[in-house]
């Protein structure tokens, strides 16, 4: 108001003249008035520092297609190879369940708080802030694995393609390349990420096509179909039980970035509108992206095919890629790398994209470093974004690992940290509910209703925890003591995190009664002074 008003003064000062109308008057209004209504729409376009520039369709594409990458098309090959493809199948639709469980949550409240942070932020709400803390960092760990795996696998790609550029050669190229789009702003990222998340779906759907030709014999040369015929021999299962179990840490880590809707929620125009429609499009996604990729990939690829679980070689080999060999085309190596580079693309996109945003708005809460919180005017978080993208660095393991070693050793970080946060979202929604009840509301005040709560609340709680004990239950006999580190490191680690900072910051856990459930609170003035930058600052 105080701008407005300062504003229409310098543009219209008053002079006093005894024979003067209203005309000035009713002009000065005119003008405050355009003021004031372009100040709210400034304020409504910018939340927390960050731009509102994602569009419901871009919100809409990133929950159907955004994070399909190597993870899915490359990862199910050891997946694959490790428990068969019954193993599989129970694994993507067990975890499947679950995310559609934990979405049901995140929608819950995520439409009733659209904030910065998302959950990150409701853990200090709705838990205790030394929670959220916990809870961030491990999102963050999360994603920067995923990041890394990318990286890992763009690498890999191109190294295949040709070996003339060192492997830190090509990280280097596409570190920059992804540095420098970021910074372009969030239109540019929810641009790309809906046309590349719209060629992953024709992609995935002109392999299942092909999948369902060549085991009905309708491939030229084919000679009879091919049918069930790698569930019969090697057989659906791998190692029995313990195959399933493996399975489990992969399938969790391809279903990571089911919740990053709730991030990218607070930077979408209307998210009252487009948070649900985004969240009831996520069923459809582990239906047919999933499943349907878990179902297609055992059809056509035998889970003996050697190669599959990578070995020494530093190439990543795809179910896609064998299938087709397979079937006859020795060259379509090619074009499913092309594919797999494309998800790539997206990938690396989705990841720093999350990863920036959420340490963006841990810092902005004091949860993180203070410079990581700053945006630039036009609502791009600069440091955040190089921060989060320094950590694709820790691809270049692969130089002296290869690169599915290298996959495995992230891949259990991420999948670890999946389980953790997918069950912090449970709980946070169990908690809400009950003090959304304490405090005298009831459940038809909500803009979203989760389905069957509580009972996919604490299904959803129960079952991560479960998941999370289990992942790493084949490294206990015979005994690893890396993979059991590699696989457990982070159980032990929350706890650590979350005791250190309550007792240093002497944080307290919200009895039901005390927890702030005022929407309008939400979006409160950050902690800490600076939060813009300057281009003269920032360039």
């Amino acid at each position: 108001m105080k701008q407005c008003f300062n504003s229409v003064i310098k543009k219209k000062p008053y002079t006093e003249k005894k024979d003067s109308t209203n005309d000035s008057t009713v002009e000065i209004l005119d003008e405050f008035d355009k003021c004031d209504k372009d100040q709210k729409s400034i304020k409504s376009n910018y939340e927390n520092g960050v731009k509102r520039g994602l569009k419901p369709r871009h919100l809409s594409m990133m929950a159907l297609a955004g994070i399909i990458g190597p993870g899915l098309l490359v990862g199910s090959g050891e997946a694959l190879a490790s428990g068969g493809p019954a193993s599989l199948l129970i694994g993507f639709a067990s975890v499947g369940i679950i995310a559609f469980s934990v979405m049901q949550s995140l929608g819950e409240i995520t439409t009733m708080y659209p904030s910065g942070g998302s959950f990150t932020e409701l853990s200090d709400r709705m838990v205790d802030k030394a929670f959220g803390v916990a809870v961030g960092w491990y999102y963050f760990i999360n994603w920067v694995a995923v990041l890394a795996n990318e990286y890992n696998t763009i690498t890999s790609i191109f190294l295949f393609w040709s070996d003339k550029v060192p492997i830190w050669g090509y990280f280097l190229i596409f570190w920059v390349f992804f540095l420098l789009f970021q910074l372009l702003g969030v239109e540019a990222f929810g641009e790309a990420e809906f046309w590349l998340a719209l060629l992953k779906l024709l992609g995935l759907v002109s392999y299942f096509i092909f999948s369902i030709v060549y085991a009905a014999g309708g491939l030229v040369h084919q000679k009879g179909a091919l049918g069930f015929r790698y569930w019969h021999n090697p057989g659906p299962f791998v190692n029995g039980f313990r195959g399933v179990a493996s399975v489990f840490t992969y399938c969790s880590a391809y279903y990571s970035g089911c919740e990053s809707v709730g991030v990218a929620a607070t930077e979408t125009k209307n998210p009252e509108v487009a948070v649900p429609r985004a969240i009831r499009q996520v069923f459809w996604r582990i239906l047919f992206v999933y499943i349907g990729s878990a179902f297609f990939f055992g059809l056509t690829c035998p889970s003996n095919s050697p190669g599959l679980s990578g070995g020494s070689s530093r190439a990543l080999k795809s179910p896609m890629t064998i299938a087709i060999q397979n079937a006859g085309w020795k060259g379509g190596a090619h074009l499913i790398n092309s594919f797999i580079f494309i998800t790539s693309l997206s990938s690396v996109n989705s990841a720093i994209y999350i990863g920036s945003r959420t340490v963006l708005f841990m810092a902005r809460k004091r949860k993180a470093p203070r410079f990581l919180g700053k945006v630039h005017k036009r609502g791009v978080p600069v440091y955040a974004i190089i921060f989060t993208n320094l950590f694709g660095a820790l691809s270049l393991m692969n130089v002296s690992t290869g690169a599915q070693k290298a996959y495995n050793y992230i891949v259990n970080l991420s999948g670890v940290s999946t389980f953790l946060v997918w069950g912090s979202i449970s709980f946070i929604h169990i908690r809400f509910r009950r003090a959304w009840k304490v405090q005298g509301h009831d459940a038809d005040e909500l803009p979203y209703k989760s389905f069957c709560f509580p009972w996919n609340a604490y299904f959803g709680l129960a079952a991560t925890i479960f998941l999370a004990l289990i992942q790493g239950w084949t490294t206990l006999s015979p005994f690893n003591a890396g993979s059991f580190i590699d696989s457990y490191i982070l159980l032990p680690l929350f706890p650590i995190v979350y005791f250190t900072y309550k007792f240093f910051a002497k944080t307290r856990f919200w009895s039901l009664s005390e927890i702030d459930l005022n929407v309008s609170q939400l979006n409160e003035k950050p902690d800490q002074d600076s939060s813009t930058m300057d281009d003269e600052k920032v360039w």
